[in-house]
């Protein structure tokens, strides 16, 4: 099975940085077994998510479907803004794509998928705010910015008004899988600059994090 592709851009820890994680789950077992798997990375600190743990970098939260409770803690974690998100679920519907991204998610991995070292990746690309889809669910996100723009008019694409050029092909490098490096490699600039042209992107659009900003991107028909 191939990795899911990864929308990279902030600067990543090195090797040795610790990462502080949560788990949230519904059940028990569920939340045990995820512990017990991230337990064997050494680099991952597992606290506790009860009403008093505070100051994890990464909160995981697995669900079999996008349900009430899933929803409700994704909002409360989205509203903290001091984790960012790994979802892990069964299923997702289209309708609820858009607002899981929306809400601070910076990885999804399917639950069938979800062995330990897919789960490391996951944490991993959290921690280092990068973005993390399967490749399918990439796809039908695609699928359906396409359908909302078509059936937002008159079936041509509105063209940006707020974002700069050097924004946009920012943005369409990290949909294309492109790292920091690559990114100032390919458009001739420094990685110092691919590295502020995207935080003052996401701070003045009030972007989450990279996998919000290119599915705004999308969604706005910017790339």
């Amino acid at each position: 099975m191939g990795e899911s592709p990864v929308l990279q851009t902030h600067e990543r820890p090195t090797e040795t940085a610790r990462i502080t994680v949560e788990v949230h789950a519904s059940d028990p077992i569920s939340r045990a077994g995820a512990v017990s798997q991230l337990r064997l990375h050494p680099e991952m600190d597992l606290i506790g998510d009860g009403p008093q743990s505070s100051g994890a970098s990464v909160a995981v939260v697995l669900s079999d479907t996008l349900d009430t409770p899933a929803l409700l803690q994704l909002r409360r974690l989205a509203r903290s803004g001091t984790a960012r998100v790994v979802l892990v679920v069964g299923r997702i519907r289209e309708p609820e794509l858009m607002h899981v991204l929306e809400c601070g998610v910076s990885a999804i991995l399917w639950r069938h998928e979800a062995g330990p070292e897919a789960l490391r990746r996951a944490v991993l690309a959290a921690a280092r705010s990068q973005g993390d889809l399967p490749a399918d669910l990439l796809g039908r996100l695609l699928d359906q910015v396409g359908r909302s723009q078509r059936n937002a008019g008159d079936g041509t694409c509105r063209v940006p008004t707020d974002l700069a050029a050097r924004e946009t092909d920012i943005l369409r490098l990290i949909a294309d899988g492109l790292d920091t490096a690559e990114i100032g490699a390919r458009l001739g600039c420094s990685v110092r600059t691919v590295k502020n042209v995207l935080h003052g992107l996401t701070t003045r659009l009030r972007l989450r994090n990279r996998t919000h900003a290119v599915a705004y991107a999308l969604r706005e028909g910017f790339i």
